[in-house]
């Protein structure tokens, strides 16, 4: 099995048992630990910079099926779906010298990358897309980080079970080429099911990492008064592991 496979399936099966190991305070410690090694392993047998597997457009899936949030209801999602996201805004914000808001307009003037790339959902399932948006980088640079920056924040619009979906990066895989903040699947705008209008893409992650429904790039020092502290909607309900790489 290949590398990004094996940690694939890997990943998922630790993963899918950690509520139940999760439970006890050992159980807390050993996955705190395992996670940490997950992390170091995965950083030491590829370049920081090594790119995820890309595909012809011919490997494209037929359908990309959506997961978890699939057609916000809350706030005001609706209507700006309706107005097909003509005054949707990007917030970049937090620890930076140059805070942003951004239009969709101002998304796609921005220079563009395209990837086809593979999804791993930690429930099993694989698909493959092409996906086009800028990369990260490029607007983390305009907003001027502050030297105390260790991680980016994704706020999103849409509520699990009354509360916020947000997810968290740190430097390394923010600024990755292949993440990307991504406004077309399949070279049309994304759609509603996949995360419209703007959803991450950071493509050496598991699935629940790639935050879907964008509002807010947040820019921090530390994740400890975010949420329940653990970086995630699902690392701080389930267990999930915060380092998700494949």
């Amino acid at each position: 099995m290949k590398r990004r496979g094996f940690l694939a399936v890997t990943a998922a099966a630790f993963v899918a048992g950690c509520n139940k190991i999760a439970d006890s305070d050992a159980g807390s410690k050993l996955l705190g630990a395992a996670e940490r090694w997950h992390k170091g392993a995965h950083r030491l047998l590829t370049d920081r910079e090594a790119l995820a597997p890309e595909y012809p457009r011919s490997a494209i899936s037929p359908f990309f099926r959506g997961n978890g949030s699939t057609d916000p209801q809350n706030g005001d999602y609706q209507a700006q779906a309706a107005d097909n996201f003509a005054n949707w805004r990007l917030e970049v914000r937090g620890l930076v010298d140059n805070p942003m808001q951004l239009s969709l307009d101002n998304i796609r003037r921005l220079p563009q990358r395209t990837q086809v790339t593979r999804h791993d959902c930690v429930e099993g399932w694989s698909a493959i897309g092409e996906w086009t948006g800028p990369q990260l980088s490029v607007i983390l640079d305009e907003a001027k980080l502050r030297p105390e920056v260790q991680f980016i924040v994704f706020r999103c619009a849409d509520k699990l079970n009354g509360q916020d979906y947000y997810e968290s990066v740190d430097l390394i895989d923010a600024y990755h080429p292949q993440t990307i903040i991504a406004h077309k699947l399949n070279g049309e705008p994304l759609p509603i099911r996949n995360g419209a209008p703007l959803r991450m893409r950071i493509e050496r992650q598991l699935g629940y990492k790639h935050a879907k429904y964008l509002t807010a790039i947040e820019a921090v020092a530390s994740l400890d008064d975010i949420g329940e502290g653990q970086g995630g909607y699902w690392e701080d309900r389930s267990g999930y592991q915060w380092y998700a790489g494949i």
